[in-house]
């Protein structure tokens, strides 16, 4: 019922985009961590991937390990679809048995593209094609590129309805969380979301307290000047 790609970039950045005619599919589904991995739980979807996946990479497990020792004790495991990427290395994927066809994954080497109940191969195929097109974009604009060229591949053969893209940089909160949880063209209103985030948004986040300056910015003329720059950098508002 659903496709999504996770990725990687060279400055460690990690990203998680889906797409689903399911209601609120970012909710339960995608899960990162910094300095650890990305992680999409699809299918009949099991939300206890999420944590426990991230803690067994986080211990040193392989995504291959650790979908091994989460699928083994999971009775529901054949209708589950599973796929890790890891901040270092390839990453890894299940499609249970008893998915619904259209049902699969493709890897590369920085990303992992995988669905099921899915108009054919060529949703996975588009989106992973127009993921590695776009290097040299940020990461969050080749996800959202990735995503819209699966949609126009078929998609989710039901339908539309929802769509989610996370970014998570050198902090423990995310750089970027955009949810469209029921819309008659997720997709394209995901996209809408992160033009309107280019305004203002983005590089107000980019002030706040973090990991190496726990104060953040205070001060609001300097966080304006801050905006106007990035705009500036931009060639005005997106």
């Amino acid at each position: 019922m659903t496709w999504s790609i996770l990725a990687r970039d060279e400055a460690g950045y990690l990203g998680v985009a889906i797409a689903s005619r399911f209601f609120a599919v970012g909710a339960l589904t995608v899960h990162i961590r910094r300095g650890v991995g990305a992680l999409a739980t699809q299918a009949l979807m099991n939300p206890l991937y999420g944590p426990q996946g991230m803690d067994l990479l986080a211990a040193g497990r392989s995504p291959a390990d650790a979908i091994a020792m989460l699928t083994s004790v999971d009775p529901g495991r054949d209708q589950r679809q599973l796929h890790i990427l890891p901040l270092q290395g390839r990453p890894a994927a299940w499609t249970g048995e008893a998915c619904i066809e259209w049902c699969g994954h493709r890897a590369g080497e920085d990303f992992s593209v995988a669905g099921n109940m899915l108009a054919g191969p060529r949703v996975i195929e588009a989106t992973a094609e127009a993921y590695v097109d776009r290097r040299g974009l940020p990461l969050a604009e080749r996800l959202l590129a990735a995503l819209a060229a699966g949609e126009a591949a078929g998609g989710d053969k039901r339908g539309k309805q929802a769509a989610a893209l996370r970014v998570v940089a050198d902090e423990d909160y995310a750089q970027l969380d955009l949810r469209v949880d029921d819309h008659e063209e997720p997709v394209q209103e995901l996209q809408r979301l992160y033009r309107k985030s280019l305004e203002r948004a983005q590089p107000f986040w980019a002030c706040l307290p973090g990991r190496h300056d726990p104060a953040g910015i205070l001060d609001r003329a300097v966080i304006e000047a801050r905006i106007e720059q990035f705009q500036r950098e931009r060639g005005g508002t997106a």
